[in-house]
């Protein structure tokens, strides 16, 4: 069964994986003194994850608040994704980070809100901010009432493809169902390309790799799976859906869908090969559809659904990616706020989906998804076969961090799907 939703009350959780990049917004400007910090200077940090070193949304809008208010000065602290969890809360602990930083709702990561909460290190918001949360989500986004994250989008996560290099490797269609996709996989590595391209030395896409696949086996059948492994009415290693979905990252590897050293490969393999066409469809959070078409201007970028066993089992996930958060220890939280109040503005988060190639976390009611990049998962937003990505409702990072690494085990042949499995359900209890 599905998620039945209205898509204009898109209840969602948390994604805990960046964008691959974003591109710099143009044409876009706020009103000058829009929501400007009372007094004279003003200034704060702000600290955020990369990925590459095309520049970040978060950078692009708070360049932009800088040009509406001249007395603002914000410095910018950006971080390595794969070490920005980590780094973020060393300096949390240390009692140096950044006044604003970039967290995930829910708790499933080291950046995720509800732990960063419970250790003290963030600050509670205002109503501007508990507006924007998405609705069911109210739980992920803090404790007791209050809202410690600011939500600027919606991010769609199945697959981002090369709609122009699968036309010109010979693909009429894209595959409905996973057989096709095998099919269509091998077909390209007797050509020298690939399907996929897989960065399979970060944990962070090989893990949303396996989510991905768990999103037909496991949610579209079963959306409170996760409240069930919680109540401990089931586990991981329990699950014929979980042990499919890892099963199916063998069939993948077996079937020639990864590019060349795709194991050892980093982020910068999904770039290139989408890119270069080489490869065709990656798994990569939706918004980089905007991104990639700054590096391949002639080539056709749109967000798809991971082909199920069965067409009619489609199924993506769609939430609140990303979250502004004020550091508790913050000095310059008055400046931190008017920041985060300009930003809940109508103006900005719309500039802010623009900005990142992603939805608008408010109007979603009246946006066109047949003239946008998403206009191949519209329909499944709008018959509600959507949900959160699963881990912005695990207990802890452990359980993504056994998912992820054991995906690259998987990968090498070095472990089995019932260890990955097993693996989870100990880091389940840590």
């Amino acid at each position: 069964m599905t998620q039945h939703r209205r898509y204009s009350a898109l209840k969602v959780g948390a994604l805990a994986v960046p964008t691959i990049a974003a591109l710099v917004l143009t044409g876009c400007s706020a009103p000058a003194g829009s929501s400007s910090p009372a007094g004279g200077a003003q200034e704060f940090s702000l600290s955020f994850a990369t990925s590459n070193t095309i520049e970040s949304p978060f950078q692009v809008l708070a360049e932009k608040y800088m040009a509406a208010n001249s007395n603002v000065k914000i410095t910018f602290n950006p971080q390595p994704n794969d070490s920005y969890d980590q780094t973020l809360r060393t300096q949390l602990q240390a009692g140096n980070a950044s006044d604003v930083v970039v967290t995930s709702p829910g708790s499933g990561t080291g950046r995720s809100i509800l732990p960063l909460v419970q250790a003290g290190f963030l600050e509670p918001l205002d109503d501007a901010a508990k507006e924007l949360v998405p609705e069911g989500s109210e739980a992920l986004f803090g404790t007791d009432g209050k809202v410690y994250g600011q939500a600027p989008e919606i991010t769609v996560v199945g697959l981002v493809a090369n709609e122009s290099a699968a036309k010109a490797a010979g693909m009429s269609d894209f595959p409905a169902d996973f057989a096709s996709l095998e099919d269509q996989c091998r077909t390209l590595a007797s050509s020298g390309k690939s399907f996929l391209a897989l960065a399979g030395s970060a944990a962070p896409n090989t893990g949303l790799m396996a989510m991905s696949l768990a999103a037909s086996r496991v949610y579209a059948e079963d959306p409170k799976w996760n409240e069930k492994r919680a109540a401990k009415e089931t586990t991981f290693a329990g699950s014929d859906g979980w042990k499919a979905s890892l099963e199916a990252v063998t069939k993948l590897k077996d079937a020639g869908c990864f590019q060349k050293g795709a194991a050892g490969a980093g982020f910068d393999a999904i770039t290139k090969g989408l890119a270069s066409g080489t490869s065709v469809a990656g798994f990569i959070p939706g918004p980089s559809w905007k991104q990639l078409k700054t590096a391949a201007a002639d080539s056709d970028f749109n967000v798809r659904a991971l082909p199920a066993e069965a067409s009619s089992e489609s199924f993506v996930y769609a939430s609140a990616n990303y979250a502004f958060s004020i550091n508790a220890a913050s000095k310059n939280k008055d400046a931190a706020k008017a920041f985060l109040d300009w930003a809940a503005q109508p103006e900005q988060t719309k500039a802010f989906a623009e900005i990142d190639g992603a939805l608008p976390v408010t109007g979603l009611d009246s946006y066109d998804f047949n003239a946008s990049a998403y206009k191949n998962v519209g329909d499944l937003i709008k018959d509600g076969k959507y949900g959160p990505l699963p881990n912005s409702q695990w207990p802890n990072s452990a359980v993504y961090d056994a998912l992820a690494t054991g995906v690259q085990g998987l990968i090498t042949g070095q472990k089995t799907a019932d260890q990955v499995l097993q693996a989870m359900d100990t880091a389940w209890g840590q």
